[in-house]
């Protein structure tokens, strides 16, 4: 990996080719992974009658979401275990290692028969693929930001770091993009047999070409610099030592994986069976927040480096808690596209910005030798908590309290664990922030 920079005047064009070329193949996996997360659930009244038939609509998409849900249960697991594996040979080979555990859960997913054809071996095996895809998600998305943040020129770890979130959305965009093509040419009854399962196959297609990016992923200077690489015993042991880290750390991206997962993934379903407006509105309104996601991420990563992180995150947290529900209930009172749109784009908003922020304190706040699988637990941990049953608790919340605008309490929530946790890791005398 090449030490030039990115400063203005760098006259090395060649040098920012290799860092744009090495940023494109380390997010390729996370791409990958948010392409799936979110067409299981865009598609989950779909998959819920292939897979999860029951007694009522409700309880068949519990079923789906709950099942949704086991793979972040899976993320905590992956992290400590793959996690540990990265910080001991290197993040290139351990991302090689995520993406073919993931790979294997796309492609079961994809190709499983419906309940009517194999019975209870259905559910069964969708289980296992969203299984196999949370163990690998647990440590990808720890180990591709260390290492962006590893190949960052100095001053601008945010803006690096910002960029494995920001591939998500080109995903959420693509996905988003071909739900729409879909269900603009197939009839209803079609895409509940069998359309559905195209953008399935579409990721399949795609996983050769990740696999081709990331075999030609150069390893970081940082870690080869390293003279020590930690044992499995040393990283568990490192983490026993961390533990109050890893929990506040936890509640930092609480704020960011709830939000996250609530306008993108919850958002098509919350149209559909809540609102009652179209499948066509929600995908526009999905897809247009993937976009305003992309360009917010690294404004709020860089802006972090600017003015600090501290400042931002507060700011962000704050906003939320004041501003959750009175958007939702106002969404709710009289539902519309217009209506929806603002809202999500302002959750948009707040979440780019926060999240900008939040990887890179992340990854600086965390013991360098373990840094990994500190992150990954962290998130993964989140993730599980918080974010991963987002759909479901909204479900839930809705159904127990009749106020449609009750996904609002649980972000509420969210933002409340994260502004607690930022004054905890930026208390009086530490400055995670400024670490290398």
């Amino acid at each position: 990996m090449t030490t030039a920079t990115l400063a203005p005047g760098n006259t090395a064009p060649h040098h920012d080719t290799s860092r744009l070329g090495a940023v494109l193949r380390v997010t390729s996996g996370n791409f990958l992974e948010q392409f799936d997360f979110f067409l299981f659930g865009f598609y989950a009244t779909y998959i819920s009658k292939a897979f999860f038939p029951a007694s009522s609509e409700f309880a068949s998409l519990m079923l789906t979401f709950a099942v949704f849900g086991a793979g972040f249960l899976m993320r905590p697991l992956g992290a400590i275990v793959l996690g540990a594996y990265i910080d001991k040979v290197g993040r290139r080979q351990g991302l090689i290692v995520t993406l073919a555990i993931m790979a294997s859960g796309t492609v079961l997913i994809a190709f499983v028969p419906g309940y009517a054809t194999i019975g209870l071996v259905a559910p069964v095996l969708v289980l296992l693929g969203r299984l196999l895809q949370g163990f690998s998600a647990g440590a990808e998305l720890g180990g591709v930001s260390v290492y962006l943040s590893e190949m960052a020129t100095p001053g601008h770890k945010g803006f690096y770091t910002s960029w494995q979130s920001a591939s998500q959305q080109v995903a959420i965009v693509l996905a988003a993009a071909l739900g729409f093509a879909l269900n603009e040419m197939l009839d209803p009854a079609m895409l509940s047999a069998w359309g559905w399962r195209i953008p399935f196959f579409v990721g399949c297609m795609i996983i050769p070409c990740i696999f081709v990016l990331r075999r030609s992923l150069q390893e970081t200077e940082a870690f080869q610099a390293r003279k020590h690489h930690p044992s499995t015993r040393e990283v568990f042991q490192s983490m026993a030592r961390n533990w109050r880290i890893v929990l506040a750390g936890m509640l930092l991206v609480a704020m960011t994986t709830t939000t996250f997962y609530l306008i993108t993934v919850y958002t098509p379903t919350f149209g559909k069976t809540v609102l009652h407006l179209s499948a066509r509105d929600s995908l526009i309104v999905t897809l247009l927040v993937a976009v305003t996601n992309f360009i917010w991420l690294p404004i709020g990563g860089a802006l972090s480096d600017r003015i600090g992180r501290k400042p931002l995150l507060l700011a962000v947290t704050v906003l939320a808690i004041l501003t959750a529900y009175p958007a939702m209930h106002w969404l709710a009172a009289a539902p519309s596209f217009g209506r929806m749109l603002d809202v999500l784009l302002w959750f948009s908003f707040l979440f780019g910005m926060y999240n900008g922020a939040m990887v890179v304190a992340l990854t600086e706040v965390m013991p360098v030798e373990v840094r990994v699988v500190g992150f990954s637990l962290a998130y993964s941990l989140a993730t599980a908590v918080f974010g991963g049953f987002t759909p479901a608790i909204s479900t839930w919340l809705i159904e127990t309290t009749g106020d449609k605008a009750a996904p609002a309490y649980w972000l509420s929530v969210a933002a409340v664990c994260g502004l607690g946790a930022t004054l905890a890791l930026y208390r009086k005398g530490r400055q995670p922030g400024r670490t290398t």
